[in-house]
């Protein structure tokens, strides 16, 4: 029996055809369907939208536009990143070393990964998938829900380079939202540290922890090293 023009058809499922094969080949169909029932959703839910109200940190993984991935990583004073409804969110780009990587790979492909994890209480991930686009600062005040407090600087701490408010944000439309499990999410104990937020002090910025300055590269220096006693 063929189903009524008129009814709708059901949209595809969550995730991509790459891990539908491998369900398929390793017979976890059955695991996999019971997480998009229960709790894969196209939109963040009440519960959802309180849990990044109270994060202050969240991983960003974005891609160029041939594939090539970035992972990196967003803090800011609790609520930072703010749920504008249901389907969209925003946060902002605080001064950071001038690359812009994470903001290229969006201008590129606007794909975006979001991971929040609660190291601190309930040990639980939530995992917000979607399109993102760079606005000014200007663009995000005109959003309907977004707070001032969204564009003011994160620290009010004094200092040199501190306290900086951001110009960039990014905004995203949410596709898919879901839990990530906390059985391998350690339970941490946050310990106080004065962030300087949006200095260029190297030394405040870790100096040269990896010690990769001096290895060598295969593209040409950007930067002339500097020489005398100051070097």
């Amino acid at each position: 029996m063929s189903s009524s023009p008129d009814r709708p058809r059901p949209a595809p499922l969550p995730g991509c055809a790459g891990e539908h094969l491998l369900q398929r080949n390793l017979g976890t169909e059955r695991r996999a369907a019971a997480f998009y029932d229960h709790q894969v959703l196209d939109h963040l839910d009440e519960e959802m939208r309180r849990f990044v109200a109270r994060m202050d940190m969240v991983f960003v993984a974005t891609a160029d536009r041939h594939g090539e991935a970035d992972c990196s990583f967003r803090a800011g004073p609790a609520g930072f990143v703010t749920v504008l409804g249901p389907r969209s969110l925003v946060y902002p780009e605080y001064r950071g070393n001038g690359v812009m990587a994470s903001l290229g790979n969006v201008v590129e492909n606007g794909h975006v990964g979001l991971l929040f994890v609660d190291f601190f209480e309930a040990t639980i991930g939530l995992h917000v998938n979607g399109r993102a686009a760079v606005c000014r600062a200007d663009q995000v005040r005109d959003l309907e829900g977004a707070p001032p407090a969204l564009l003011a600087a994160p620290g009010s701490a004094p200092g040199p380079g501190r306290g900086r408010a951001p110009e960039l944000f990014v905004l995203v439309q949410v596709d898919e939202a879901y839990i990530h499990c906390g059985k391998h999410v350690p339970l941490l104990r946050r310990a106080g540290k004065d962030r300087d937020w949006g200095t260029d002090d190297p030394v405040r910025k870790g100096g040269d922890y990896f010690r990769a300055k001096r290895e060598d590269r295969p593209w040409a220096p950007l930067v002339e090293p500097r020489t005398g006693a100051g070097a």
